[in-house]
C-alpha cells in the first residue's frame, strides 16, 4: 500500500513539476505570472485527446500535435498579448491582467469547442500493469515518469550546457544587459513563452494519461497548483519547481490515502503559507535586496 502511494505521488507530482517549470520559465524572464498557463495545458490534453479519440494516432503523434498546438498558443499570447504591452512600458501588472483575461478566453473557448462534463482520454496501455511483490505498477506510471524525467533533465542541461540556454539565463538576469551583449532579447522571449506552454501541453496529455479523462475546467485548478508550487519552490527558480512539484504531489496522494480526500487541494495553498512563514524567498529561492531591472 505504502510504496503503491509512493509511486503515485511521484507520478502526480513529476506532472505538476512540469506544469510548474512552465511558470518558472517566463517568470524568470519577463517578471510576470502567466495566468493563461493553466488553460494552454488544457488546451494540449484536448488536442491530444483529439488526435487519439477520433484520428487513432499514436500516443507520440499525440503529444507532437498537442507540443505543436500549445507552442504557436504561446507564440500568439507573446505576440498579441504580452509584446504590445512591454512595448509601451506598463507594469508588469498590466500584463498580469491580460494573461488572465486570455485565460477566461481560452476557458470559454474551451467550453463551446468542447463542451462541458469529462471527456474520456483512451490509451491503448492504460490497464497493463506489473507486480513487484505485493505493488502494482501500471504502465502508464512508468511511462509518465520517464517522459518527466527525461523533460526535466533535458530543460536542466540545456539552460546550462545549450547556447540558446545559457541566453535565456542571461535575459533572466538582466534584460538591458543581455540585449548590450547581443542578445536577440526580443527573441529569447518569444521562444521562452513558447518553450512554457510546450511544457503545459506536454503535461496535459500526461494528465489525460494518468486520469483517463479530461475536461475544460481542469486549466485552472492545475494552474493555481503550478503557482502554489513556484512560490514553495522559489520564484523563477526550475529546480524548485521540480522539487515542489514532486513535494505536492506526494503530499496530496499521502493526504488522500491515509487521511480525507477533501482536505487534498488544501494541501498546496497551506504549505504556501507555511512557506512563506518560514522562508519568504521559498525553499530554494534567495532574497534579492533590489528588483533586477
Amino acid at each position: 500500500m505504502f510504496f503503491e502511494q509512493l509511486i503515485n505521488g511521484i507520478t502526480l507530482g513529476s506532472i505538476y513539476a512540469i506544469v510548474a517549470l512552465g511558470y518558472t520559465l517566463v517568470f524568470g524572464v519577463l517578471d510576470i505570472i502567466n495566468m493563461a498557463h493553466g488553460e494552454i495545458f488544457m488546451f494540449g490534453a484536448f488536442i491530444g485527446m483529439l488526435l487519439i479519440s477520433h484520428f487513432q494516432v499514436p500516443i507520440v503523434v499525440a503529444f507532437l500535435g498537442a507540443i505543436l498546438a500549445t507552442a504557436a498558443m504561446g507564440y500568439l499570447l507573446e505576440r498579441l498579448a504580452l509584446r504590445p504591452i512591454r512595448r509601451r512600458g506598463a507594469s508588469h501588472l498590466a500584463s498580469l491582467i491580460s494573461t488572465i483575461g486570455i485565460s477566461i478566453m481560452l476557458e470559454n473557448l474551451a467550453h463551446h469547442l468542447f463542451g462541458a462534463g469529462n471527456k474520456p482520454f483512451p490509451t491503448s496501455f492504460g490497464d497493463i500493469q506489473f507486480s513487484l511483490g505485493n505493488t502494482t505498477v501500471y504502465m502508464v506510471q512508468i511511462i509518465i515518469l520517464v517522459i518527466s524525467l527525461v523533460l526535466m533533465a533535458g530543460l536542466s542541461t540545456w539552460l546550462q550546457k545549450a547556447k540558446a540556454g545559457k541566453a535565456l539565463r542571461a535575459t533572466a538576469e538582466n534584460l538591458e544587459t543581455a540585449s548590450l551583449l547581443g542578445i536577440n532579447t526580443r527573441k529569447i522571449i518569444t521562444s521562452t513563452v513558447m518553450v512554457a506552454s510546450t511544457m503545459g501541453g506536454i503535461a496535459g496529455v500526461l494528465v489525460g494519461m494518468a486520469f483517463n479523462y479530461i475536461n475544460n475546467q481542469m486549466g485552472l485548478p492545475m494552474g493555481l497548483k503550478g503557482l502554489a508550487i513556484i512560490i514553495m519552490g522559489g520564484m523563477g527558480n526550475v529546480n524548485g519547481a521540480m522539487a515542489g512539484g514532486l513535494i505536492l504531489g506526494l503530499s496530496e496522494t499521502f493526504i488522500v490515502a491515509y487521511g480525507s480526500s477533501g482536505y487534498r487541494d488544501a494541501i498546496a495553498f497551506i504549505a504556501i503559507i507555511v512557506i512563506l512563514l518560514i522562508k519568504p524567498q521559498g525553499l530554494f529561492g534567495q532574497a534579492l535586496p533590489e528588483a533586477k531591472r
